[in-house]
């Protein structure tokens, strides 16, 4: 896969296929989450961790890809991809350096935004894998939903997740810098099902033009650990967030992930 000397951002290409460039609005979440924006984690979930581990058992590459989702786990119309297509998969609205002068604490805040950004690019929201990874894309119209499940048995997801769990206060609005283009992005959290043994959800939406027309690109963004292995989603594009669609992915995801750690065959996805 070519990647330019900068980490950027890998998700639904769409915009570059058409040789264009896309933009987001600012979309409110429909409850609250049941991660912290401290720790990514209650206190209660801490507790059901130390009384319930998950499953220890070490991810293997055939496990991860046993643990992957199907078109059949994720509602609507999404039509599974080649692997090496969502590999190469790029959106030039999140290309761009942000703007320090947005934030009142600048370097530090502007990092963590720059860094989503690059995370998001690089298929590497909570760091790089130290175990086996792998992924698979779906398409619907102008959307896209990556998935990936990875193991990172030498790292800390949680740290992660704790990272994400505080972006919505950090980076809720910022201004990007492209050129001479200037987009505006925004980054909410939203609900995720409880699952796993931590979990966060964001949407990010950037504001920009596409062909000197207003446009918006909106991405919702799911991780769920389970032990040191973890699931992430990013979904979305021009016609809107999908957000029902990462719930299911997140719900059947994580029981198939856990089925394979417990070395058993994941359950037929539901009609």
């Amino acid at each position: 896969m070519t990647r330019r000397p900068s980490r950027l951002v890998r998700v639904l290409s769409s915009a570059l296929a058409a040789g264009t460039l896309l933009s987001t609005a600012a979309c409110s979440d429909d409850g609250g989450t049941e991660s912290s924006r401290v720790s990514g984690i209650t206190a209660s979930q801490v507790a059901d961790e130390r009384q319930t581990p998950s499953p220890t058992a070490t991810l293997s590459t055939n496990g991860a890809r046993t643990a992957l989702i199907t078109e059949a786990d994720i509602e609507d119309d999404w039509t599974q991809v080649k692997d090496t297509e969502a590999e190469n998969w790029h959106d030039s609205l999140l290309i761009g350096t942000v703007d320090v002068s947005d934030f009142l604490t600048a370097k530090a805040q502007a990092s963590d935004c720059q860094r989503l950004l690059d995370s998001l690019f690089d298929d590497d929201l909570l760091g790089k894998p130290s175990g086996a990874s792998e992924l698979r894309g779906f398409e619907e119209g102008d959307s896209r939903l990556l998935y990936q499940v990875a193991s990172y048995d030498r790292t800390d997801p949680q740290d992660s997740l704790n990272w994400m769990a505080t972006l919505p206060e950090k980076c809720d609005q910022f201004t990007v810098t492209d050129g001479k283009e200037q987009r505006t992005v925004q980054v909410i959290e939203i609900p995720l099902p409880k699952v796993g043994d931590a979990r966060q959800g964001l949407r990010v939406t950037v504001q920009g033009s596409a062909g000197g027309d207003d446009a918006t690109l909106t991405l919702d963004v799911a991780a769920v650990r389970v032990g040191d292995d973890a699931l992430t989603v990013t979904a979305g594009g021009l016609d809107g967030d999908e957000n029902d669609s990462v719930k299911q992915a997140v719900q059947q995801g994580t029981q198939r992930l856990k089925d394979v750690l417990a070395g058993k065959s994941p359950a037929a996805s539901p009609n």
